[in-house]
């Protein structure tokens, strides 16, 4: 399968359209530097045309107007779709943003039809209120859909980021404008045509492939858009929020940056599974995780054993091509986040900190673009390494005596998306996990939630909740129906 064609053109009201001014760019990629295709290079016009299909297709209820049963039937068709050409799509993931082939498939392609599948499902069991009002009343209180949704996504989780938005977004009746990262846009546009096969009408779900200042700004500034879900940096997330204040107050939901805390304390139930979720959550994706687990805080009467366990699982970790099976760390994304990494990389043994391992780039496949796995040991919480988010295969591990010096430290930081607590003790468990300023806390683990619960941060690390029932609430209005009863009786 490795033939693939790929198409880069827009997906707008159920056509593929070329970008109004007929502009490309190349789709490169990290795999081995092949170029894939040239992609349409949206502007304000495609995001106009995109708008005003969206438009369409909610005011004249083609969508929205349907039974909440309806659309979940649609919507398990639309992750039937992804599950039937789950290769294609994980071959696609692959090259064109370099993680293993193999968690493409696994976890990506997978995660992101259940999250289709679990919002159809849910759509038409999430119940509407009635008020308790004198008898001269009835007071109903209902969600209706915002509208025109836009959606900004990254790329280091291109379908289930997407998914993550559009799922909600679409069951609960609204019309969707997609822009995927110019990074990885080619399994962004895929769907929208596995959506329209699966029985999405033309002008619900469209997407814009373009650059963040010439696409993503048009949408997020759009006057007809109700709503824009954005999932990326923090900087920008901040410049999300004023334009949409700017033009005229559309909700804006942000998912940001992470610096995420793992606190080990020295009655770890198990030091070796402590270890193993340290090492494989930091270095899954390449590091290329916003709620990857980058500040490791292990207690210091046990931090030599735990380096010399995390050691010796690195060479498991070291990059090769995504495209083999038996690969666990694939590509970074590009030349320019490859150039960031190495940055921060040598930021940190210049501000002093220990490299025990990695550092440097390699070149498993020729014309690709890798890094080894990074620990850095003797990190404090000053060094830059261990304040900025690196999005890359890098750890700091930091050390500690004193449970609430260690909070105050994790929570010493601007992000607050995630954080562990390993122990033991139930009562420092529960207290830990209390104070630490995260949306997310898991304790004796890392990483093990589903789509059941929330996720979204603290801080600067952005405003509302992908998955879980609470998604709902960032696309629909709640509205108060108050009838007057006057009985007879």
């Amino acid at each position: 399968m490795t033939d693939l064609t790929f198409d880069g053109r827009a997906f707008i009201n159920g056509e593929r359209f070329a970008a109004r001014d007929g502009q490309t760019f190349d789709c490169i990629s990290p795999v081995d530097g092949r170029l894939l295709t040239a992609v349409a290079r949206c502007g304000e016009a495609d995001i106009n045309a995109a708008v005003a299909a969206a438009r369409a297709a909610f005011e004249d209820r083609r969508w929205s107007g349907m039974a909440p049963a309806q659309r979940k039937r649609v919507m398990i068709k639309f992750a039937d779709q992804l599950i039937a050409h789950a290769d294609e799509l994980a071959l696609t993931e692959t090259l064109d943003m370099g993680k293993p082939v193999k968690y493409a498939r696994s976890v990506d392609v997978n995660s992101a039809a259940n999250c289709i599948r679990w919002y159809g499902e849910a759509v038409d069991k999430v119940y509407d209120e009635i008020a308790p009002t004198p008898s001269t009343a009835l007071a109903l209180i209902t969600r209706e859909p915002v509208g025109v949704v836009g959606v900004i996504v990254p790329w280091n989780y291109p379908m289930i980021m997407a998914a993550w938005k559009i799922a909600p977004a679409l069951a609960a009746g609204n019309s969707v404008v997609l822009k995927p990262s110019e990074k990885s846009p080619l399994t962004a546009l895929r769907l929208a045509e596995l959506a329209l096969a699966a029985g999405i009408p033309p002008g619900v779900f469209n997407v814009v492939p373009g650059y963040g200042a010439e696409a993503g700004s048009p949408l997020a500034l759009h006057m007809d858009v109700d709503c824009i879900a954005f999932t990326g940096s923090t900087r920008v997330g901040k410049q999300i929020h004023v334009m949409a204040g700017q033009s005229n107050l559309k909700r804006a939901w942000t998912e940001l940056g992470g610096k995420s805390p793992n606190i080990v304390f020295a009655d770890c139930p198990d030091l070796d599974k402590a270890v193993d979720a340290a090492v494989g959550s930091i270095f899954f994706n390449q590091g290329e995780s916003c709620n990857a687990p980058s500040r490791l805080f292990v207690e210091a009467s046990i931090k030599d054993a735990f380096l010399e366990k995390a050691l010796k699982l690195v060479p498991q970790y070291q990059p090769g091509n995504p495209l083999e099976k038996s690969t666990v760390m694939g590509a970074i994304v590009d030349r320019t986040q490859l150039d960031t990494v190495l940055r921060y990389i040598d930021s940190g043994q210049k501000e002093g900190a220990k490299l025990l391992a990695g550092g440097e780039a390699v070149e498993p496949v020729k014309g690709g673009l890798y890094v080894q796995p990074t620990i850095f040991d003797g990190v404090t919480n000053t060094m830059t390494i261990a304040r900025e988010e690196i999005f890359g295969p890098v750890l700091s591990v930091l050390s500690f005596t004193d449970a609430a010096d260690v909070v105050q430290q994790a929570n010493s930081n601007i992000y607050g998306l995630q954080a562990a607590v390993w122990t033991r003790d139930i009562n420092k468990a529960h207290g830990v996990a209390r104070a630490l300023r995260a949306g997310t806390v898991h304790v004796n683990c890392y990483d093990e939630d589903d789509i059941t619960v929330p996720f979204g941060g603290f801080k600067q690390s952005g405003v509302g909740r992908d998955k879980s029932l609470h998604a709902f609430d960032k696309y629909t209005e709640t509205k108060t129906t108050w009838i007057r009863i006057d009985s007879p009786l």
